[in-house]
């Protein structure tokens, strides 16, 4: 092969680990810059639902080769009393945020953990290293590389080039703020409120409800739903695994409800997540008892029984480009389009993203393709289509056809918009990455 580059991955989560996996597999050297001040980041225990293109990617490019997901078999939907109103076939793969994160490091620089042995790597392997506690300060083109200056663990600020830059710092990424300052994170007008319960702990009634099922219950300005997802060190092992649980609350942003919730018990107000551990005791006993009056007792019950449940604040942020500096600078993931949770998109788009990373890498594709123009046009073309109620958005959500559940309301209306403004046709992330190149 060619000379290797040299790559700067900035974020260390899933995506910036799809990524440098992808890129380290070619053989490039590869870094890795994460702001977080500890080597491992923190496992909020949260659920994740392995779609096509994450599954893809786990089946090329891990190599520990063990089983990411626990199998959902049926989707259904309940009324208030815990009734079943509407089910379908619908076969589903749930994993969780924390056995994604220790196979991927397992991957990327061999981090041993209970989740797994850690791999033999590649003769073809580039070099890679993960540094935390690296801050990015400012970037800039400088001809051929990009400088980019960072704050170290020491609190030194140094500089360094590299051949290729990749942005995967999420919906806050420091990278586009830097680059675009006046794309902002919006938050949409709504929590998600997150916990899960040991499966062996549920009641009966919770079990035939929540094992094997992805399940949900919508009312007016709330929805929650749940399914089972890998136990401690990822165990699959029936039992020994964990029912996660997402619940959706709207709360208006100058309201004292939405201070009250995203403060925690030291008296910080967070404005995305308030962590794990961190929930003051009035707000969460607020929460139970509101859980016992609107719920499914179902849905009450480990909603009740979650002894440290942590929330999300739902926000919106899209950026009109992702390419900088002549394609030696690119966004991917979270940091271009922040996924609405429901969409369960965020993290195949990452898988999506660092497979397309493969194809241009080795010029599949990009380069011998016709820039698309527009911009903004089509932002705007593919969300009037997403409006208009085309249909093609069918590969990407599949909604209840009954029209007792139908008929979800405002809060799920956006978000399949966003999902549709963003997805409508498969390829326009492909598009997306062929303007990256040429652009």
């Amino acid at each position: 092969m060619a000379k290797p580059l040299q790559v700067i991955v900035v974020g260390g989560s899933l995506g910036g680990l799809f990524a440098a996996i992808v890129l380290k597999r070619l053989g490039h050297v590869v870094r890795i810059f994460e702001r977080n001040p500890s080597p491992l980041l923190q496992n909020q225990g949260a659920g994740v639902v392995a779609g096509g293109d994450t599954q893809a990617f786990f089946n090329k490019y891990d190599a520990t080769r063990r089983p990411i997901a626990v199998t959902s078999k049926l989707r259904q939907y309940l009324d208030q009393q815990g009734n079943q109103i509407h089910e379908e076939d619908t076969v589903q793969k749930m994993t969780s945020w924390d056995l994604l994160y220790y196979l991927l490091r397992a991957n990327f620089d061999g981090v041993e953990s209970g989740y797994c042995k850690v791999p033999e790597p590649f003769e073809t392997d580039g070099q890679c290293a993960y540094e935390y506690d690296h801050m990015v300060k400012n970037v800039k083109d400088v001809g051929e590389q990009v400088e980019l200056e960072y704050e170290d663990k020491r609190g030194q600020v140094d500089k360094t080039t590299a051949d290729l830059i990749i942005g995967a710092d999420g919906p806050s990424s420091t990278l586009r703020k830097i680059l675009l300052p006046d794309v902002k994170r919006d938050y949409a007008g709504y929590v998600a409120w997150r916990g899960t319960v040991p499966e062996q702990k549920a009641s009966p009634s919770a079990k035939g409800t929540f094992v094997d099922k992805f399940t949900f219950y919508h009312s007016r300005g709330t929805q929650i739903l749940a399914y089972v997802i890998p136990g401690e060190n990822g165990t699959l092992e029936p039992g020994e695994r964990l029912i996660n649980w997402v619940w959706y609350c709207n709360y208006p942003e100058d309201s004292t409800e939405y201070k009250e919730v995203m403060t925690d018990s030291d008296g910080k107000t967070h404005h995305v997540t308030v962590p794990i551990g961190k929930m003051r005791n009035e707000v969460l006993e607020q929460q139970r008892q509101c859980a016992k009056k609107v719920l499914p007792p179902q849905f009450a019950e480990i909603v009740c029984d979650t002894k440290q449940p942590f929330i999300q604040a739902i926000t919106d942020v899209i950026s009109p480009r992702n390419s900088f500096f002549d394609g030696k600078l690119l966004l991917i993931g979270d940091a271009v389009a922040g996924f609405r949770p429901h969409t369960a998109a965020s993290t195949s788009q990452a898988a999506f993203d660092a497979q397309k990373m493969h194809e241009l890498m080795n010029g599949e594709i990009g380069l011998d393709h016709v820039q698309v123009g527009g911009g903004d046009d089509e932002f705007r073309e593919t969300y009037a289509r997403a409006r208009g109620g085309d249909g093609s958005e069918e590969s990407i959500w599949a909604s209840p056809s009954s029209s007792d559940v139908g008929r979800y309301g405002k809060i799920m209306m956006d978000f399949m918009l966003l999902v549709m403004y963003l997805r409508v046709e498969r390829n326009w992330w492909e598009r997306l990455f062929e303007i990256s190149i040429v652009g």
